[in-house]
């Protein structure tokens, strides 16, 4: 078997005036998160996971934040963009793994959403993607509701 396994980390820093995106989906909150594109903390990690896995770097190399042309992009066209390397490095999507360290909104109620956009994109079907959420206790960063991150893991396998 030809198989590759990636992971993926981001962290975007919360902020007023700004929507919150996770996943592809808008999520009601008061604060959003701060970034050159539209800041979707999963999607970043995910894309980091695949880039990862395919030794291709990551998406600060392939997307840099001094490129107009990404500026407040929705991730889903990035996801687009990486997915279409993946494709051309001979690979695909076997299972994709993900946690958000969120302390609020909750985001259970989005999560199908998510996956479906996401699904959607990854050309994979929903049992083949995971997105679950815990909080930080209220400890670091993320506790203190100052950001939101995510870690992500892929399993490819080449054809």
């Amino acid at each position: 078997m030809n198989i590759k396994i990636g992971i993926g980390y981001d962290i975007h820093r919360l902020v007023e005036g700004r929507k919150l995106i996770i996943g592809g989906v808008d999520i009601p909150h008061s604060k959003g998160l701060l970034g050159h594109s539209d800041a979707d903390v999963l999607i970043h990690s995910i894309n980091d996971a695949i880039l990862g896995a395919c030794g291709l770097g990551d998406i600060g190399f392939h997307f840099p934040n001094t490129d107009m042309k990404y500026k407040d992009i929705s991730s889903l066209i990035l996801m687009e963009k990486v997915v279409q390397l993946m494709k051309d490095s001979r690979y695909k999507i076997v299972n994709c793994d993900n946690i958000l360290i969120i302390e609020k909104p909750q985001i259970a109620p989005y999560v199908n959403l998510m996956k479906e956009k996401l699904c959607k994109v990854l050309e994979i079907k929903k049992e083949n993607l995971n997105i679950k959420a815990t909080t930080n206790e209220k400890l670091g960063f993320c506790g203190r509701e100052e950001g939101i991150a995510a870690q992500s893991i892929v399993l490819l396998e080449g054809f």
